[in-house]
């Protein structure tokens, strides 16, 4: 991907993140997550009826890439089932951690596929795929 454009895209979802703000909705399963290594403080909140991702909010500080990681992540997301969310995620890991992923599932999280090589950065980048994953994982328990 060009440089530019990832850095428009980053830019654009810190400054313009989509479904920032939290609802008092007990149908919400609430997660909060933080970097010990950064200022990176959100709490992540997800609906999910019959399955499918219906709603995913976030609010809280953090720098450029962990919210534009989940502005980004919330798009990809929304509308999707739990499995095919799984998939994105673990899609979403691999190319992070450098492994084999397929690049046509995660669409504009592409934008993220160099973060890997900047081991600062990377649990930046994972924030919000970690806490929207151990809330998945809190449903199937349920």
């Amino acid at each position: 991907m060009d440089s530019n454009l990832r850095r428009e895209i980053i830019l654009e979802h810190y400054e313009n993140p989509v479904n920032r703000g939290l609802v008092d909705d007990d149908s919400y399963i609430l997660k909060n997550t933080n970097n010990d290594s950064c200022i990176d403080n959100i709490d992540i909140m997800l609906k999910v009826d019959d399955g499918i991702i219906k709603d995913i909010r976030f609010d809280g500080e953090a720098c450029a890439i962990s919210t534009s990681a989940t502005s980004v992540m919330i798009n990809t997301l929304l509308g999707k089932s739990v499995d095919e969310a799984k998939k994105i995620l673990q899609n979403y890991q691999n190319m992070i951690d450098e492994k084999d992923y397929d690049k046509e599932l995660l669409g504009e999280l592409n934008v993220y596929d160099e973060i890997g090589r900047q081991p600062n950065r990377k649990m930046c980048a994972l924030l919000p795929s970690n806490a929207i994953k151990s809330i998945l994982e809190m449903l199937e328990e349920k």
